[in-house]
């Protein structure tokens, strides 16, 4: 009979080798040609992971059983990411968008890199040029220089090289030099995005929210960060989509004013707006992103407004990965319940036709 340290490494050693069993099913062949195994998933970096969007796409991952690496700055701001995958499967590294070995060291064991690194205005550590074109270069450099299986760039609506915005002419810059060094590159163009933490629901039912240029006549299709979540992760697992673009917007075109009384109805509130002519407001909100530190109005959102979203009609969109969006409309009343009174807070939301009966009236709340 075997003494008891003896069956106790018979026994690790028998439990290692059940555990390491593998099946053939299991493994992988990725598009370059790479093997992983199913049951391990792939290994994606994700940069910007700490900024809106981000949250859905790490969360969409790690519970697939992907191992998502989040580089990161500030480690105040990752922190709400720990959760959204199993104990070990999200990992995190500090990296400098200047430091080209920290980057590389983000993506080199990834098969997969997601860029969601975006600025709406420039600050005095980066400006608009540093992280849309620069940024994106040396994240590329380093997907090229390692082989990585796929490059997946979120840009922006309207990315147009010659656009007269700021903003978006430096996403366009930065789409060209993605394709220049990695033709595979995977460019996704989102619409105005909603959702939890937006900058478009909780901007406008906001009292902040006072200033506008051009009336709120901007229109755009906006679309749920969910869906936008769910479309960059069906981009991973089908191969076709290497090196085509994709423009992701909702199934309505909105004005930001006919948003605005959206929002207003819902949180049965009426909030102010008051126009300033560009040439004033411009100049006014470049001057506060100096001063200020938290985010407000900026200048490239001033001339945003005077810009409708273009759709590339060559590009492709949600129906191509089998994905239908929601319409803002929809989607109200769970985002923004919480700006309503205590009066109001547990009323659901009104029918159409509680809607066209309210409009008959005038209520003694109602400016004059």
């Amino acid at each position: 009979m075997a003494s008891f340290p003896t069956a106790v490494r018979s026994s690790r050693k028998l439990a290692f080798g059940l555990n390491q069993a593998r099946r053939i099913s299991d493994l992988s062949i990725t598009r370059t040609g790479k093997p992983i195994l199913r049951v391990q998933g792939h290994t994606a970096t994700v940069f910007g992971a700490t900024g809106q969007l981000g949250r859905y796409i790490v969360n969409r991952l790690a519970r697939q059983g992907c191992q998502v690496v989040i580089p990161y700055r500030e480690e105040m701001a990752k922190r709400h990411l720990k959760v959204t995958g199993d104990l070990g499967r999200v990992a995190f590294i500090e990296y400098d968008l200047h430091n080209t070995e920290s980057i590389e060291a983000s993506v080199r064991h990834s098969d997969v890199v997601y860029n969601l690194i975006g600025r709406n205005y420039p600050t005095k550590n980066f400006s608009l040029e540093d992280v849309h074109v620069e940024g994106t270069e040396r994240i590329v450099e380093a997907v090229a220089k390692y082989d990585v299986d796929r490059y997946i760039h979120v840009s922006s609506y309207n990315a147009d090289p010659n656009s007269p915005a700021d903003f978006f002419a430096t996403k366009g810059r930065g789409e060209q030099v993605a394709r220049s060094i990695f033709p595979e590159t995977t460019i996704v163009r989102p619409a105005p995005i909603f959702g939890f933490e937006d900058n478009l629901l909780i901007r406008l039912a906001g009292v902040t929210n006072l200033f506008t240029s051009n009336n709120m006549q901007e229109r755009y299709w906006p679309v749920h960060s969910i869906d936008v979540g769910q479309a960059l992760e069906a981009m991973l697992y089908d191969d076709t989509t290497a090196g085509q673009t994709f423009e992701l917007y909702g199934p309505k075109n909105y004005s930001t004013a006919e948003i605005a009384e959206m929002v207003d109805r819902e949180i049965y509130k009426k909030r102010r707006h008051i126009n300033v002519p560009r040439a004033i407001l411009k100049p006014a909100a470049g001057l506060l992103n100096k001063v200020l530190w938290w985010p407000i109005l900026s200048a490239e959102d001033v001339d945003k407004e005077f810009i409708d979203q273009k759709i590339d009609e060559s590009a492709k969109t949600f129906a191509d990965l089998g994905i239908s969006p929601g319409d803002i409309s929809n989607y109200t009343y769970h985002y923004l319940q919480g700006f309503r009174s205590s009066a109001y807070y547990d009323l659901p939301p009104a029918t159409e036709k509680e809607k066209r009966e309210d409009r008959k009236y005038l209520h003694v709340t109602d400016e004059l």
